[in-house]
């Protein structure tokens, strides 16, 4: 298995930034027009380990199921390392690849959307509308790329005209 490449966002960075999310997706998943399921899932890619550094399955550095795996109404879980494949294999949102790249798609790849790329951190999400399950993988994407920055300003890089509070 691949060792995570980024030195900002590994494993527990991952598992953080998911826990920072969950009252956000927890609140949002109580509104009927976010989606019906109840469930979600979430995969998080490294950064570092992209196509030509290792397979997907070692490139997975965290996923995290919302709601009672035993009461899902399909594979929410499928669903979501699909998304998260197509924009782990091409560095673009789901979105953008199904509305205005779909030459980048092959034949196995999933035309269901709900994954991001925020300066190269993959997350994926599956359970709501897609258009939630882009919101919520985003700000799974947001919170690695905050935390990544906050750590390399904690070990003296980068340029905050801030104070520090550590």
């Amino acid at each position: 298995m691949a060792a995570s490449g980024s030195y900002f966002i590994d494993r527990a960075a991952a598992e953080k930034a998911v826990a920072m999310s969950l009252p956000l997706i927890h609140e949002a998943m109580k509104h009927k027009e976010v989606g019906e399921s109840g469930f979600l899932y979430l995969v998080v890619m490294d950064p570092l380990l992209g196509p030509a550094d290792s397979s997907f399955e070692e490139a997975i550095l965290y996923e995290h199921a919302v709601g009672d795996r035993e009461k899902w109404d399909a594979d929410y879980a499928a669903f979501a390392h699909a998304k998260a494949r197509v924009a782990w294999r091409t560095g673009l949102d789901g979105h953008v690849v199904q509305e205005l790249r779909p030459h980048l798609l092959t034949a196995r790849d999933t035309v269901l959307w709900g994954s991001v790329v925020v300066d190269g951190i993959v997350v994926s999400c599956s359970g709501a509308n897609p258009w939630y399950d882009e919101a919520f993988a985003g700000t799974v994407a947001m919170w690695l790329r905050a935390m990544a920055k906050g750590g390399l300003w904690r070990n003296g890089g980068g340029i905050c005209f801030c104070r520090r509070s550590d």
